[in-house]
């Protein structure tokens, strides 16, 4: 059984998949993911009046901060060098919408470092929110695109 994933050797355990023998490719992922937030939390944001500061702006930052760390939080994720991460917000009345993209040219795909940088965007808001808003929920961090064109 364990020989039918790729992440586990021949005795069940855990493993890097080698990926060294895969051709280079341009490789794209987006993600998307939300928060959802009390209408006067989503006010203060959009006036720029939480007390630490720019939330949109620091959101962006730490998601483009995490996508470059994915392979230092994600056991068995290869580092990759990133050729572009972005991250944009829509921010609607009683949530933010938030959505990453990330390329690289490499032998492996670049989802989670899109994950992490929602995930990591939509903890952020969290964090420079929790003092005023008790009541939000981060959720719908799913996948929403990849592709894979050669080189």
């Amino acid at each position: 059984m364990a020989g039918n994933f790729s992440h586990l050797d021949q005795t069940g355990k855990a493993k890097m998949v080698d990926v060294g023998e895969k051709p280079e490719v341009k490789r794209v992922a987006i993600a998307k993911g939300s928060i959802k937030l009390a209408r006067n939390t989503i006010n203060m944001i959009k006036r720029n009046k939480m007390k630490k500061g720019d939330v949109l702006a620091a959101a962006k930052i730490a998601g483009i901060q995490a996508a470059k760390r994915t392979a230092d939080l994600i056991p068995l994720c290869h580092p990759l060098l990133l050729t572009f991460i972005d991250l944009q917000f829509q921010v609607k009345t009683n949530k933010i919408l938030i959505e990453a993209a990330a390329a690289c040219r490499g032998r492996t795909g670049v989802e989670m470092e899109a994950l992490a940088a929602v995930s990591v965007a939509a903890l952020t808001i969290y964090d420079m929110c929790k003092a005023v808003d008790k009541k939000m929920v981060i959720g719908d961090i799913h996948l929403w695109h990849k592709s894979k064109q050669s080189v």
